[in-house]
């Protein structure tokens, strides 16, 4: 089944006075890549977070963001910024020397400073903080992976509606190809009859050679199965049981490869207008093969 590499899942938890909320948006990467945005508290989980996103997830650029919530009862604490409170402080003194004040600096002043005093952190349970963050990182994992699932059906319908196209306009290709060895044979028929209107010196049996040769240069017989091969390993890559993107990015290229062979053999306008047709269906769905995991 194939699954698309953009999708967005949001999942929380909660465990005692911690909750954890995790946002997990996924995008288009040739790998799988990282972005993840921490509390402080959380910091050293960075590693593990990831390789629980790796037992889902292949393909694709990761951004991960976690918020942490303690409500537990215990009243807030607070600290002292002892250097800083010391070094405003001494300014304080410098500035009323300077001044011939008498007065000396009070403690008002000295709160009036910034961060003097600020919130002590918590010291959470590292354990019971790691058991709420990675239930919920699991639960957005899972979520992301069945929106990618979801969104790679829409994908396959319409890969599986554009591979119909391909095979029934190669179809009408195959009729058409026919057509090339004779173009070329009445082409070097007439350059001989510009050449030679009396076809004196010209050998029967050379002339088959040519016609011959011109023939076997103009066959699209096996681009065509080549092409019909594609096909259906395309539909069978689809059908896997593991997103495989990257093996339907080489598939189009072998695709391009056969069409684009049997547009420097068309021998008449209205082949090349098929391959045109052809390759503009294989960039379509090549633009939606960038999606894929």
């Amino acid at each position: 089944m194939i699954k698309s590499m953009t999708a967005f899942a949001k999942a929380g938890h909660t465990q005692g006075t911690i909750t954890a909320e995790v946002i997990v948006r996924s995008f288009n990467s040739r790998h799988l890549d990282f972005n993840v945005y921490l509390p402080e508290p959380c910091q050293a989980f960075e590693e593990d977070i990831k390789k629980i996103i790796t037992q889902y997830h292949q393909r694709g650029r990761m951004e991960i963001r976690i918020t942490v919530q303690d409500d537990s009862l215990e009243p807030d604490l607070f600290a002292v910024d002892e250097a800083k409170a010391a070094a405003y402080f001494q300014a304080l003194q410098q500035v009323g020397k300077c001044l011939n004040l008498s007065d000396k600096p009070g403690l008002d002043q000295i709160l009036s400073a910034k961060n003097i005093i600020v919130p002590a952190p918590k010291q959470l349970d590292s354990q019971l903080l790691w058991q709420v963050v990675s239930a919920a990182v699991k639960t957005a994992a899972g979520e992301l992976d069945q929106m990618r699932k979801k969104e790679g059906t829409h994908l396959y319908q319409d890969l599986a509606a554009r591979l119909d196209a391909i095979e029934n306009q190669m179809t009408l290709v195959k009729d058409q190809a026919k057509e090339i060895p004779v173009i070329y044979k009445k082409r070097l028929e007439e350059r001989l009859e510009r050449l030679a209107p009396d076809k004196e010196g010209i050998d029967p049996v050379r002339l088959a050679q040519e016609v011959a040769i011109l023939a076997d240069k103009s066959d699209v017989s096996e681009e065509i199965v080549r092409i019909l091969s594609h096909i259906q390993q395309f539909r069978d890559v689809m059908k896997a049981d593991l997103s495989q993107g990257q093996k339907l990015n080489f598939l189009i290229q072998e695709f391009n490869r056969e069409f684009n062979t049997i547009g420097s053999k068309a021998g008449n306008a209205q082949l090349s207008h098929m391959v045109v047709d052809l390759k503009s269906q294989l960039e379509k769905i090549r633009e939606q093969v960038q999606n894929i995991e």
